[in-house]
């Protein structure tokens, strides 16, 4: 009766051990005094201060945060309306279409996908002369055509499994389908909009093979320059980086995790209140 519950307890915790043990080395040996990565040479923080005055890194990671930032935003927008479409209009001319393009992404390889952007940018500055060199902007707008399906996704997975009851009370009620969007829709979906965006950042931060393919000389972002660091060579100050990036992370998954954890206390409060007013 027992064998299930020791066999599924012992596949978990190597899976854990598998994924996170080395992460815990990859720390530790960040604070190693050797310039060999994998041999210990004593406890030490240089290769933290090496970064601190790396000037190529500090760039690399602003370029990074404002590409992540700028394409995260752009996604949310541009995937929550798509995903609002699917989710709330069921029937519409090339519904299938734009479902299916919504969709392809997800399960296109990389690749393809920076290849195909790739190209699309070289024709455009053949014919309009636009853009004239690949850099931030071009970066910017293949991470949000990646990244928007995913938020889509988020978004009508939300709303589908919400009660359009009380939308259409509202509209019964006179309320304007802009006021319902703003005062129901919104709200109701704020968090699946919220982890979207989170994961458009985490996306686009750690993206390697499509901006290898739209970015352009002096545009190098942080996963580009860890990816030029390894190909020769791990050494030490990668380590501290790759620990500095982990932190960072965890950190923001925690807050996020904690305001909508928040948030869903607060709407079931308001539920409950709701419920007991209805009496």
């Amino acid at each position: 009766m027992n064998r299930r519950p020791v066999f599924l307890i012992t596949m978990l915790c190597f899976g854990f051990a598998f994924f996170y043990i080395p992460i815990l080395s990859m720390i530790v040996y960040s604070f190693n005094g050797s310039r060999l990565a994998t041999v210990w040479g004593g406890f030490s923080i240089r290769w933290y201060q090496s970064l601190w005055t790396n000037r190529q890194v500090w760039e690399a990671v602003i370029l990074s945060l404002k590409i992540a930032f700028v394409s995260a935003t752009g996604a949310t927008i541009l995937g929550t309306m798509a995903g609002i479409a699917l989710a709330r209009f069921r029937r519409f001319r090339g519904r299938t279409v734009f479902s299916a393009m919504v969709t392809a992404p997800l399960v296109m390889p990389e690749v393809i996908t920076g290849i195909a952007t790739l190209m699309l940018f070289i024709l455009m500055a053949q014919w309009i002369g636009w853009p004239g060199q690949r850099g931030f902007l071009t970066v910017t707008l293949a991470h949000i055509t990646f990244s928007m399906v995913f938020v889509a996704t988020v978004v009508q997975a939300r709303l589908s499994s919400a009660d359009r009851a009380i939308e259409e009370a509202a509209m019964d009620l006179g309320s304007r389908p802009w006021q319902v969007l703003r005062d129901i829709t919104l709200p109701v979906i704020s968090p699946a909009i919220l982890a979207g965006w989170l994961l458009a950042f985490t996306i686009s931060l750690d993206d390697v093979v499509i901006t290898s393919f739209t970015t352009g000389p002096g545009n190098t972002t942080l996963p580009l320059l860890i990816w030029s660091k390894v190909k020769l060579g791990v050494t030490p100050d990668v380590n501290a980086l790759a620990t500095l990036i982990v932190v960072t992370v965890g950190i923001g998954v925690a807050l996020a995790g904690f305001i909508l954890h928040r948030a869903e206390k607060r709407r079931a409060k308001d539920a409950q209140l709701a419920y007991r007013g209805g009496k």
